[in-house]
């Protein structure tokens, strides 16, 4: 791709950051600004040297080379002194302050991260530009104490939080509680036929039968979390829901052959929860509470590693067919299709099958058995069924898709030029100093160059034009947090896992030596996200 930063000439194809001329130094000014009258200052736009353009955004970005004599203006730079300093009376002064506060309303809704499906897909190739050259400051940074260590990340919630086992974190989802109780009923009235003294403690035994049986779920998850730590997957949690339980991990294998083994390994573990189970029958008498029991966990666990087995995303099986099908044709991409439209078959078929078989007896019912209930019933189960491996499937080709696009999210590629300035510096001057260089974004600094604070393109726009020498940037600037900071480096997944971390509309890119890189705009990242999301795979 070509790209070319802010001084005109091509930037290297690797993305590495290229030698650029410092910052340019506003020159002092040739006289002291004269006061404003009673009249208030002078709206001509010639005399604030702040026209329309001047104000960072989209359609004022420049590329070319800011030329060596000084932009054009009619007037001389923007006073310095505050308008109290210089004659204006308090009426200026009010109006400042009304100024700041419109401009502080005009915050738009641009500190969304690209979760979902942002609003515009514009072309970003305006927005790569090449940094702000600063020095690194020395010493820690305002507002973090030398040596503090960073934040914890925060936690992924879904539920209750039930452990940590390896690390990582098991919630309960409360949709659990339902189906919890379904299992009891239904196994209550079960034991109600095989084991009738036991009377109403059936139902605390249908209880202990329906945790134990999520106990093998999680344990069947576990499998699953254990191989991605080994192969150095990060897992965010294990969540128990309605029907079972998912590891979210979050990166996928990176050969196919781990990709298989990291699917197999939870309906492996589900057989040998089954095998553990019926070695444990032999000693038992059938007619037992632990013998039911039992019986009922070694079926249970058969049956979930069957059904994961079945070769459809989100399966286990369709992991594990995704899987063969990338190491036959060489592209990830080919085997999430293919598995993905082998899920939606399958839900397909266990939609229509599932209950013809039932009906039929090949579940083990016959048909002068089944009822009207069991028959709504069993169409009822066989359309959840259906509908979560249909939506699956489709959620597994979508994340494909995204994760073959996120890549092109590059923080160095999306930021924007930047121009340090001063707290006191008014905002024409700031502009007129962003548009000697080319910059988009303006940085505000303390005296020692440490980065306290990043203004606001909407709180610029928020300020009439010839209010704008009477306004210091330092009214129009959101302070930087610690998460406010991402490094240049930045792409991908970890780009918007950082932005999603702390939600603002921009961000300060700093380079690894501490390095004022430049800018980062949510709105930028959005644009980029949806492009690339445009994109045919």
């Amino acid at each position: 791709m070509d790209v070319s930063g802010a001084s005109g000439q091509p930037r290297s194809g690797d993305d590495q950051p290229t030698d650029h001329p410092a910052v340019p130094t506003p020159p002092p000014p040739a006289a002291e600004a004269p006061a404003p009258t009673e009249d208030g200052p002078d709206t001509d736009t010639a005399a604030t040297g702040t026209p329309d353009s001047n104000t960072p955004g989209p359609e004022a970005a420049r590329t070319e080379e800011p030329k060596d004599e000084t932009p054009e203006t009619t007037g001389t730079t923007a006073p310095k002194t505050e308008p109290h300093e210089t004659g204006a009376d308090e009426a200026g002064a009010d109006q400042a302050e009304a100024d700041r506060a419109g401009a502080d309303k005009a915050e738009t809704d641009g500190a969304k991260t690209p979760e979902g499906a942002p609003d515009t897909a514009a072309d970003t190739h305006e927005t790569h530009r090449t940094p702000a050259h600063t020095e690194p400051p020395t010493g820690p940074a305002p507002g973090m104490a030398k040596g503090e260590p960073p934040r914890p990340p925060k936690e992924p919630g879904g539920g209750i939080l039930m452990g940590r086992p390896f690390g990582v974190p098991v919630y309960v989802a409360p949709s659990w509680f339902l189906v919890a109780a379904l299992i009891t009923w239904v196994f209550g009235g079960q034991l109600d036929r095989v084991l009738p003294e036991l009377g109403a403690a059936r139902y605390l035994v249908s209880l202990f039968f329906a945790v134990a049986f999520y106990a093998s779920v999680l344990v069947h998850e576990l499998a699953h979390t254990v191989a991605a730590i080994r192969f150095k997957l990060p897992v965010r949690r294990i969540q128990l829901q309605f029907f079972g339980g998912v590891s979210e991990i979050e990166k996928e294998a990176e050969t196919p052959g781990r990709e298989f083994v990291l699917a197999f390994v939870g309906p492996l573990l589900s057989l040998v929860l089954a095998g553990l189970f019926y070695l444990a029958m032999k000693p038992v008498q059938p007619g037992t509470v632990p013998g039911v029991l039992l019986a009922g966990l070694m079926v249970s666990n058969l049956i979930v590693a069957a059904f994961n087995l079945l070769p459809g995303l989100p399966l286990d099986g369709g992991r594990m067919l995704r899987a063969v099908v990338w190491k036959i044709t060489g592209k990830p991409m080919s085997g999430t299709v293919a598995a993905a439209w082998v899920g939606r078959a399958l839900a397909v078929a266990v939609l229509v099958g599932l209950p013809l078989l039932n009906s039929s007896g090949g579940l083990g019912g016959g048909t002068e058995e089944s009822g009207g209930m069991d028959t709504v019933t069993d169409a009822l189960l066989a359309a959840i069924l259906a509908a979560i491996i249909w939506t699956g499937a489709g959620n597994s080709l979508r994340m494909a898709r995204l994760r073959e696009h996120l890549p092109e999210l590059r923080a160095r590629t999306l930021t924007r030029r930047a121009v340090p300035v001063e707290t006191d510096t008014p905002l024409s001057e700031a502009l007129r100093r962003a548009n000697a260089a080319g910059a988009r974004a303006l940085v505000v600094v303390d005296a020692d160059g440490h980065p306290l604070s990043l203004v606001r393109e909407s709180a610029i726009v928020g300020v009439p034009e010839h209010r704008r020498p009477w306004v210091p940037v330092s009214g129009l600037a959101q302070d930087l947090t610690d998460d406010m900071r991402v490094s240049a480096e930045l792409s991908g997944e970890e780009l918007l896992d950082a932005l999603r971390a702390a939600p603002a509309t921009e961000y300060l890119v700093v380079e690894n030596t501490g390095e004022i890189y430049g800018v980062l705009s949510a709105a930028d990242v959005e644009r980029a996200f949806v492009k690339a999301m445009a994109r045919p795979s």
